[in-house]
């Protein structure tokens, strides 16, 4: 009786999800058909509005009959925050808008798959983590040679594979598929990475015969990401690793140590590569340089700075003085049209979404692989986005990934779309194991352990 009154019935999950996606809805249209006005555009250019509204009625119905124990706060902030982007997108970089609003759909496509096809014991990606790690590694790798640049410069990293218009980074792909090994691997290994000890001079360490396939898999990765010149990636690649690692075994030693080892590889990088020393000079002190080098970071810092705390009001600000603000930039954007209450609105939705993805991983502790899946999920959502943000804001060096959901890019949307069916799925077998309380214990342990 207490699972039954503690949890939140299917209707009440449905109601909820129902009113939070009209709130967002009324804030995207609204935002929208401002945008419209100012820039005295014909009402038709309201479609992509049109296809975000028809994305979140079909997934909010596909969801109530395939999951309807989910979180009903998770979808809601994914499609606001997704609105607003492709808001941003139109307003900063309008010829992308057809491509942005594309990839929502096949997003949205992607997650209604992901939670349809998948089962909620996940055993497929549980088992075959070696085989959806390596095809990763292997589209990685296949941008050395076959990998190009949408804009054409020569001297650009190239990053993505693509085919005439049609562009997409493997990187993204394999931020997911590295979670997913991570959780695996940790679920099964944790217990003797924690209890068993090998004695090196005056350290006791994890035996390397089960931290090897690990590291050796990371390491590769890391590898190619360096050779590529994306440090950015690779900076969040190596932060979710170390908190993965942290959350399966509770020691800080690595990630004090995993820390000291980012420092060190920062000053190398800073020696070697001009990409990351420009960074840095550009992060210490960009004002002699703020027509030249550091012009991005000075035009973002001063469209802060315009914003205020209301904001210049939707079309009405000059975010375009900012290179490539649609996409590295867009949290700057977002601060001087909407303010600093625009600014931490989408913290805070940001925020939240990472910390039902860290409660996801806390109730479903019981089956460690989802545990550790939901929490990668959230430490993945919540790295990116502090590293972007705080870039933007001169908190840190910038790493040039995009802010979650927010900033243009197909494969950045479709990976992150990808997590969140991921972690729907998880939130709804947990909800329904715990309601079916202990009587039916026998049959979750069939359903959910390997």
């Amino acid at each position: 009786m207490f699972a039954d009154t503690a949890r939140p019935s299917p209707e009440l999950v449905s109601y909820r999800e129902r009113m939070l996606l009209l709130a967002a809805a009324v804030f995207v249209v609204l935002n929208r058909v401002l945008l419209v006005l100012v820039r005295g555009d014909a009402w038709y250019s309201l479609w992509p509005v049109g296809v975000w509204l028809a994305c979140t009625v079909g997934m909010h119905v596909v969801l109530n009959r395939v999951l309807p124990h989910r979180d009903p706060l998770i979808t809601p902030l994914v499609m606001l925050l997704g609105g607003w982007g492709l808001t941003l997108v139109s307003r900063l970089a309008p010829p992308f808008e057809v491509r942005q609003t594309i990839w929502l759909a096949i997003s949205v496509v992607a997650l209604l798959a992901v939670v349809v096809l998948l089962p909620p014991h996940l055993r497929v990606l549980k088992r075959y983590r070696y085989t959806w790690l390596l095809a990763g590694v292997v589209l990685l790798a296949a941008t050395l040679i076959f990998g190009v640049n949408p804009s054409g410069d020569a001297f650009a990293p190239r990053l993505w594979l693509g085919f005439r218009v049609i562009f997409f980074q493997p990187s993204e792909i394999l931020k997911l598929l590295l979670i997913v090994f991570l959780a695996s691997y940790l679920a099964e290994k944790r217990e003797i990475i924690v209890t068993t000890r090998v004695k090196i001079g005056r350290w006791e360490l994890p035996p390397p015969s089960y931290l090897a396939p690990m590291l050796l898999m990371w390491g590769f990765i890391m590898v190619l990401l360096i050779w590529q010149r994306d440090l950015g990636t690779a900076s969040l690649f190596f932060l979710i690793f170390l908190a993965m690692l942290y959350v399966s075994t509770g020691q800080i030693g690595y990630v004090v140590g995993g820390l000291a080892l980012l420092g060190a590889a920062g000053v190398v990088g800073y020696l070697l590569f001009d990409v990351v020393r420009l960074r840095v000079d550009t992060w210490i002190n960009p004002w002699p340089e703020a027509s030249d080098r550091a012009f991005q970071i000075v035009q973002s810092l001063l469209a802060f700075a315009a914003g205020g705390v209301f904001g210049r009001g939707v079309g009405l600000g000059a975010p375009t003085f900012i290179p490539v603000v649609h996409s590295d930039f867009v949290f700057a954007a977002i601060a001087e049209e909407w303010g600093l209450l625009g600014a931490l609105g989408v913290v805070l939705c940001l925020a939240v979404l990472v910390l039902r993805a860290l409660r996801a991983a806390i109730s479903a502790s019981r089956w460690p692989f989802h545990s550790l899946l939901a929490a990668g999920i959230g430490v993945s959502l919540g790295v990116q986005s502090l590293l972007i943000m705080a870039g933007v804001l001169k908190l840190a060096p910038l790493t040039g990934v995009t802010l979650p959901f927010v900033s243009y890019g197909g494969s950045s949307l479709l990976s992150s779309f990808i997590m969140i069916g991921l972690l729907l799925r998880i939130t709804d077998a947990e909800a329904q194991a715990s309601a079916a309380g202990g009587t039916l214990q026998e049959s979750l342990n069939r359903n959910f352990m390997p």
